[in-house]
């Protein structure tokens, strides 16, 4: 049996046996590694494009509504719809009837458009 101090010195000459077999190649890699690393860190860093805030005009801002309203339907027609449903696209722009709310069109007549989502039915 082996006393405390020949385990030591056994472990010692052991260890000391990996550092110079492995010890060399285990530094080149980590080197290696931390290289690339900081390259790929430092490409990406200047590919980044420089970010410039400015305000645009007044007239240029897009407004929260369409330009008449909320809902839109044909002057001669019996339904509503939103802007950008399709039966909306075939309003004629002289023909078109805004309104601001769908209370106001069911009174002025109207009636909601069945392929438009989003609209309450009647």
């Amino acid at each position: 049996m082996q006393n405390i101090h020949e385990s030591y010195l056994k472990i010692k000459v052991l260890g000391g046996q990996w550092v110079a077999e492995w010890g060399v190649v285990v530094i080149i890699f980590l080197v290696t590694l931390a290289s690339f690393g900081l390259g790929r860190l430092s490409a990406l860093e200047e590919a980044k494009p420089l970010v410039s805030i400015i305000e645009a005009p007044m007239d240029a801002r897009p407004s929260a509504l369409a330009p008449g309203g909320l809902l839109v339907a044909a002057r001669g027609g019996t339904v509503y719809y939103y802007p950008w449903c399709t039966g909306a696209g075939k309003i004629s722009p002289a023909g078109k009837v805004w309104f601001e709310s769908e209370a106001a069109a069911r009174r002025a007549g109207y009636s909601s458009a069945k392929g438009c989502k989003g609209l309450a039915p009647q």
